[in-house]
């Protein structure tokens, strides 16, 4: 499995605007909620439910809230980076400035594969810092697949 395979260059939120941790996890939700037609709250209950249990922030500025959603057909994900960091509990209590948001069918077996590959993705000090310096949606895109970055369309 490959990032490119669930997150698509035009889910990438390149200076996603939050003052905490809530409004950051409403913003993807409400992203997502477009992007798959369902309701916001269809994704951000379960969010919540699964940051209850315990932060994503997985260290070094990084998130990956995730949950699985009844009624989705396959592995979603989009990636933002926030214009300001944020406080979102992280085990190592620095502030998050790069979320990667995962949603995968309730009953998918993708689950743990698509985690470990955007955590091991996400992990590499090069691709986290690629994707704070990139100037816009394709380069932040393209820091987090490893391609090169899109044309600019006119």
């Amino acid at each position: 499995m490959e990032v490119a395979d669930f997150i698509a260059p035009d889910r990438v939120i390149p200076g996603l605007r939050a003052r905490d941790k809530r409004q950051v996890l409403e913003e993807l939700a409400r992203h997502a909620g477009m992007a798959l037609d369902i309701d916001m709250s269809t994704i951000l209950g379960p969010l919540l439910a699964r940051e209850a249990l315990g932060s994503t922030g997985v260290g070094r500025g990084i998130a990956v809230p995730h949950a699985r959603i009844a009624g989705l057909s396959r592995v979603f994900g989009l990636i933002a980076r926030l214009e300001r960091a944020v406080d979102f509990a992280a085990i190592d209590d620095q502030p998050v400035d790069l979320v990667c948001l995962l949603l995968t069918p309730a009953s998918a077996t993708e689950h743990l594969p698509a985690l470990a590959c955007i955590s091991r993705r996400l992990r590499d000090q090069g691709v986290a810092g690629r994707m704070r310096a990139a100037r816009d949606d394709g380069q932040l895109y393209a820091a987090l697949t490893g391609t090169p970055p899109r044309a600019a369309t006119a």
